[in-house]
């Protein structure tokens, strides 16, 4: 897969921003940078694929990418995505991706690094930026991926309709394994169970539809739960609210 460029950096200064805006649908193809991103959704639902995950980045946080990860992204919605390139980690960040939640210093910092290309060397909104970001909470949205092929199989079938509710028994029998097999090479291969991946699934499905504009209603049935009750309560239990605040919370500060 290609290795896209970041922007140059020059010998000053260490931090770039990018701001671009896109369609809904829009796709990104796999790529890598050598340095690293903060991949921002300043509006709307991204959507960022690698071999070992996928997350989902809703409007108002963001994405660590270390650098040199391939990665694809996908425009759930309409995105004003604002990215910046780092020569360094703040300190003490792990070499993962994860998607963070953003403080309202921290969204105003990213849009003006990414808006204003002078503002890059600026050392106090750098300094600012590094202190934000170390301060910021991980959030649960990574779905990991198997590599196996019929596990493969069987998740992108599970993403590509959240709704289906077989069995592992079924799912052991069509794909030619036993339970207790399929059992623990589901958990080796994702680190979890097959009931809390699929859980984490429809969370993230969920999110994506939420952020299209779609009625907590209509999403709940769509993810596979079999009342808004049950999906509230599994939303809340991820991610310590309810769906419409969720989405407040991220809007509030854009």
């Amino acid at each position: 897969m290609p290795n896209t460029p970041s922007p140059e950096f020059g010998a000053e200064p260490p931090v770039l921003g990018l701001a671009a805006d896109h369609p809904a649908g829009h796709c990104i193809a796999a790529h890598s940078h050598d340095s690293h991103q903060v991949i921002h959704a300043a509006s709307g639902v991204l959507r960022v694929t690698s071999e070992e995950a996928v997350w989902v980045v809703p409007p108002g946080r963001a994405l660590w990418m270390p650098g040199g990860r391939e990665h694809a992204l996908q425009c759930h919605t309409a995105v004003a995505l604002r990215t910046i390139y780092l020569r360094r980690a703040p300190r003490g960040f792990a070499p993962v991706c994860r998607v963070y939640s953003l403080s309202p210093l921290l969204r105003e910092i990213l849009v003006r690094l990414a808006d204003d290309p002078a503002a890059a060397g600026n050392p106090h909104l750098q300094a600012l930026l590094f202190q934000e970001l170390t301060a910021s909470e991980a959030l649960p949205l990574a779905l990991p991926q198997p590599r196996e092929p019929r596990l493969k199989r069987l998740t992108a079938r599970l993403q590509d309709d959240p709704q289906d509710a077989r069995s592992l028994d079924h799912w052991a029998l069509e794909l030619g394994l036993s339970r207790r097999s399929l059992i623990r090479r589901f958990r080796a291969e994702t680190g979890l169970t097959f009931r809390e991946w699929r859980r984490q699934a429809r969370l993230l499905a969920a999110l994506e539809r939420l952020g299209s504009g779609a009625p907590v209603t209509t999403v709940a049935f769509e993810v596979g739960y079999d009342s808004v009750s049950a999906f509230i309560a599994a939303f809340r239990e991820a991610l310590g609210t309810t769906p419409g605040r969720y989405f407040a919370e991220g809007d509030s500060n854009r």
